[in-house]
């Protein structure tokens, strides 16, 4: 699999990246429900084999839980062929499992000590801040990431979720190495001011549900929404209840076609491949939790859609808003 610069970063990774949160398991907020953990280690070792360099994870997903996995997932690798690991901080909870937001300097402190501890590795090779919440503590947030980069307790430091007024706050104190946004063809808000931002400040985009959390799969029907646990937080979501639903799942049939005029690509191919073609965008995090859904997804790296295609998705989306 082909490799790219990863903004600044000096890092190459491969376009497609293994994303942890699916792996954190149910009995938490943003849970998508109960899954079978071999299951999820075999995705990750996977995805590693399939030639995928990096893997993004958080401390909060699963409350731990998804961190734990990637260790256990990585310690029959042999260091030659270790990918690379980004996680995040930001997002910490409580002893009854309520998710809250700091941006406190001693509270980064502790996090990236849990996350090291649970990935037990000695340096993070990508720490990102979550979300840029509370939004007063931003300035105070950054310079404690920065202060984990001089210390090498991580060697690159992110932000996820963040707008530009709040990158270049961030600017002011320490450069942004790189960007972790949502991008889908369905979600498409960051094209007009943080992409181009990104590329002009030489800051690494890595997409996340590039598949609308796995609405442009291909796997998707309205039967399987309708059977999800009351703990899969898709369930609930606009984008996978009427009157969305309808207009998404015939999104899905379009990009069937336009895999199957390229030789047989999944949806899932064809819409993280969408996301890719973007100049400002490095990669894309692809998430799993069964080895065989990786395999639908990793040609996505090799698909280069036409203009024609592109045409296609731009009308349909214009005709059905």
């Amino acid at each position: 699999m082909e490799k790219r610069a990863f903004g600044r970063t000096g890092m190459q990774i491969t376009p497609i990246g293994f994303g942890s949160w699916a792996i954190g398991g149910s009995g938490w907020r943003g849970a998508w429900g109960q899954q079978d953990d071999r299951e999820a280690i075999g995705a990750i070792r996977r995805a590693v084999e399939l030639g995928i360099n990096w893997i993004d994870t958080a401390a909060v997903y699963g409350l731990g839980h998804s961190e734990e996995l990637v260790a256990r997932a990585l310690e029959d690798i042999p260091e030659s062929e270790r990918p690379y690991v980004f996680t995040k901080c930001e997002r910490r909870w409580d002893e009854r499992g309520n998710v809250y937001g700091s941006l406190k300097k001693n509270s980064i402190k502790r996090e990236c000590e849990d996350s090291l501890r649970r990935l037990g590795v000695d340096a993070i090779d990508l720490y990102q801040i979550h979300w840029p919440e509370p939004e007063e503590d931003i300035e105070e947030g950054w310079e404690a990431m920065a202060g984990l980069k001089e210390e090498g307790k991580v060697l690159h430091i992110g932000v996820s979720n963040f707008d530009v007024s709040q990158m270049e706050r961030c600017q002011k104190i320490a450069p942004i190495e790189t960007l972790q946004p949502p991008y889908s063809i369905i979600r498409r808000g960051i094209e007009d001011e943080i992409l181009p931002y990104c590329r002009d400040h030489g800051i690494g985009v890595i997409v996340y549900s590039p598949m609308a959390s796995g609405l442009l799969s291909g796997r998707m029907t309205r039967e399987r929404v309708e059977n999800m646990p009351d703990d899969d937080w898709r369930k609930h979501a606009p984008d996978f209840n009427e009157p969305r639903l309808s207009r998404n799942l015939a999104l899905v049939e379009l990009l069937r076609e336009i895999g199957a005029d390229h030789g047989g690509y999944s949806p899932a191919e064809v819409a993280i491949a969408w996301t890719l073609r973007h100049p400002a965008v490095t990669a894309a995090i692809v998430g799993g939790r069964r080895p065989e859904q990786v395999d639908g997804v990793v040609g996505a790296a090799d698909l280069t859609l036409t203009d024609g295609d592109l045409s296609r998705i731009e009308s349909f989306l214009e005709e059905n808003p």
